[in-house]
């Protein structure tokens, strides 16, 4: 039995809005077996977290981490298969690498679980997964693959498809290629599924693009669109509705400016990077006030740092942003804990720190929304990952 105690520590455990209350939690096996308030139990392991703050692990939902290796450009950049527009069959675990340094200075951030997503230059990028930041092997760190499949609208397919003289370049042919190749799926499921309950039928030969989309109209995997502008946030709840497709709006730059309709649609967004420039016409509206007025609006809010265009080691820094602007500070920690752990189906595991849960957390010198907080250590399946040098 492998236990760790975490004791005279303020725990954030994330189950309401500010749950929080000084004691000790007690890590085991990879999970937690129990915290509270009183006497601790005897433990021969003990972390004394000197009066300082624990919450759970810190997860982005939306990230490039691992496909886009640090300091090595092309050599590096596995993310953006672009010489086809369509290629839901790219998997992101076989083209990540967990040795990148990135992933080490996530986790000494306090990051503990990302998506990993291919890249937007396709209308339809591959195959999403969500990985733990503590490992060597990528197997050995996924907690689940497909999370969700990448689609994308807007400017990014259509720059890169009409430097190619190809399509789409115009946001109806990227919007139409979405729909043809979800059709497609559909029928071949439905061919399948006839060739299963009828031996007369014959089943229809091997589509690897087409393999690839059936756990996303099962419902097994999200449709996970990236979008900015308003107009393609509701292109992508329209082909939802046709393909009955389970949606998360990636970025949506415009999001706040129509926060009162996709509060009536119910559709999370993992809103950011914030701390970015406008490179594109398309940031116009970019604002750190954004997931503070999407959490106001009643909308499920993740923030994302987009990795690698803002390092994962500035999440914390990104919610003081979002804080400074006006977000509410238990939104804040919960729009990178419990929030993105819901929106990843994730919820009875990981965001919280309650008996069960996965033993991911972060101890913290002080509140970790004060820039001057530094993360004392972190635990990732119960093992310690990180400490800091005194």
């Amino acid at each position: 039995m492998n236990q760790t105690l975490i004791c005279n520590v303020t725990v954030y455990t994330m189950n309401e809005a500010d749950a929080r209350f000084t004691g000790w939690v007690l890590l085991e096996d990879g999970k937690i077996a129990a915290l509270g308030k009183d006497a601790p139990p005897a433990c021969a392991l003990t972390l004394d977290g000197r009066g300082g703050v624990l919450t759970p692990g810190l997860i982005d939902v939306h990230s490039h981490l691992g496909l886009y290796e640090d300091g090595l450009g092309f050599e590096g950049a596995d993310g953006n298969e672009d010489t086809d527009p369509v290629t839901p069959q790219l998997r992101a675990i076989d083209g990540v690498n967990p040795l990148d340094r990135g992933f080490r200075e996530a986790l000494e951030a306090g990051v503990t679980t990302v998506a990993v997503s291919p890249g937007s230059a396709n209308v339809i990028g591959g195959q999403i997964a969500l990985v733990k930041t503590a490992g060597r092997r990528i197997d050995d760190m996924v907690l689940k693959a497909p999370l969700a499949v990448k689609f994308a609208l807007g400017e990014n397919p259509k720059s890169v498809y009409h430097d190619k003289d190809e399509t789409p370049v115009t946001r109806m042919a990227t919007a139409a290629l979405v729909r043809e190749q979800l059709y497609k799926a559909k029928e071949y499921l439905a061919r399948r599924e006839r060739a299963a309950n009828d031996p007369d039928e014959d089943e229809p030969d091997y589509d690897i693009k087409l393999e690839a989309l059936l756990p996303v109209l099962r419902g097994q995997a999200q449709a996970h669109f990236h979008a900015h502008r308003a107009d393609d946030i509701f292109t992508a709840l329209r082909i939802s509705k046709e393909f009955g497709l389970r949606p998360v709006i990636i970025h949506g730059t415009e999001a706040h400016l129509v926060a009162d309709l996709l509060a009536e649609e119910g559709v999370p967004v993992v809103s950011g990077p914030f701390m970015t420039d406008r490179s594109k016409p398309e940031l116009r509206s970019l604002t750190d006030e954004a997931p503070g007025l999407l959490c106001k609006a009643g909308i499920e809010t993740a923030v994302t740092v987009d990795h690698p265009e803002i390092p994962l080691r500035l999440l914390p820094t990104a919610l003081m942003l979002a804080v400074r602007a006006g977000m509410e500070e238990a939104d804040a920690l919960r729009s990178v804990t419990a929030v993105p752990a819901h929106i990843a189906g994730m919820g009875s595991r990981l965001g919280r720190l309650e008996a069960g849960m996965d033993a991911d957390c972060v101890l913290w010198s002080g509140d970790p929304l004060d820039w001057r907080s530094q993360v004392q250590a972190v635990f990732v399946n119960g093992a310690l990952e990180y400490r800091r040098e005194k």
